[in-house]
């Protein structure tokens, strides 16, 4: 037991000192480039910051067999990723980080209520005979592959629109150029899925020592590791000033996690990830489809009021959904 936690938080610890620089250069490409923080932030560092998830899914599934630890991480980053959101609005004391963000990210939160209901649906359906495979991929793996690439397709053509927001303007910093600070982004990538690929084994030791349920593991543990990456990242980027960074990655993120859904499943060698995962799986996916839909919300109807002064209504209403979700994971997930 106490190897595996010990396991456990080196990933994170590693996971953590790694992210500030991703922010760092992610931050010095969108100066030296031209790009929007909000692009940058939706690709670059979206995915990058998820590449543990990528790594531990296919770890998971094509090493430790752990189909419940691959989806539980996918769908409960997604369910991370959006609660981080409460934190930035806590964070953000002068003005509610709905209020400071382009509206444009509503187009990227509304793709994660479609992909994150669509595999909900998938986790359900799989099992009253609409389990369709070549092979032992299923044929819905290809389908969320070409989801996200219309995703990523729209928000590239929304980002060419004329805005009517003046262009914004930086200080240069002396030494810094673009090739440098692509090399520090990749740098910082690398060590972030190295440490990813580790975690499901860590996962797997937890919850055999603990007598925790895998998909329990997966949705809250393992998801919440892979997630450190977003939390420094975001947190770092609002730091910085760049408030549509921060959520630029936190939703792209999402988005990234339901692409590495489809790929788990065409790593898993042994079926549909769709049929082996436990169905309470299909919780988690709707939960997050609800707390994207709460933030689109508060994106087109920025409420500014406060309970004591730190967390909004649209704040509590998601973290009520989480912790409920989380709840219900742990009662009856396999």
């Amino acid at each position: 037991m106490v190897v595996a936690w010990l396991q456990f938080f080196a990933c994170m610890a590693v996971i953590a000192v790694a992210g500030p620089q991703l922010t760092r250069s992610g931050h010095a490409i969108a100066r030296l480039s031209g790009m929007s923080q909000g692009w940058v932030g939706l690709i670059m560092l979206a995915t990058a910051t998820s590449l543990p998830e990528l790594y531990t899914g296919i770890s998971s599934v094509a090493l430790a067999n752990a189909p419940n630890i691959a989806m539980g991480d996918a769908l409960g980053s997604c369910l991370f990723n959006l609660v981080m959101v409460v934190v930035l609005d806590a964070l953000s004391r002068d003005e509610a980080v709905w209020r400071r963000v382009d509206q444009g990210h509503i187009l990227t939160a509304g793709f994660g209520v479609i992909l994150i209901g669509f595999v909900g649906a998938l986790l359900l359906v799989v099992r009253e005979g609409f389990d369709f495979r070549i092979g032992h991929v299923s044929l819905y793996s290809p389908l969320l592959l070409l989801l996200y690439v219309i995703a990523m397709r729209a928000a590239f053509h929304y980002e060419q629109r004329p805005k009517a927001l003046a262009q914004e303007t930086y200080e240069a910093v002396e030494g810094e150029t673009l090739g440098r600070a692509v090399q520090q982004y990749v740098l910082a990538a690398l060590v972030v899925a190295a440490a990813g690929a580790w975690l499901p084994f860590a996962g797997l030791a937890l919850a055999d020592a603990m007598g925790w349920k895998t998909s329990f593991v997966g949705t809250l543990l393992v998801a919440a590791a892979t997630s450190i990456p977003e939390l420094v990242v975001t947190v770092m980027a609002l730091r910085l000033g760049s408030a549509d960074m921060a959520i630029g990655n936190l939703l792209g993120s999402n988005l990234f996690a339901i692409l590495v859904i489809g790929i788990d499943d065409i790593a898993y060698g042994q079926g549909s990830i769709f049929a082996a995962a436990s169905p309470a799986h299909a919780v988690t996916a709707f939960a997050g489809s609800i707390m994207a839909g709460i933030l689109i919300v508060a994106l087109l109807y920025r409420p500014g009021n406060r309970f004591f002064g730190v967390i909004s209504w649209i704040g509590l209403a998601l973290l009520a959904v989480y912790l409920l979700s989380s709840y219900t994971i742990y009662l009856h997930g396999h």
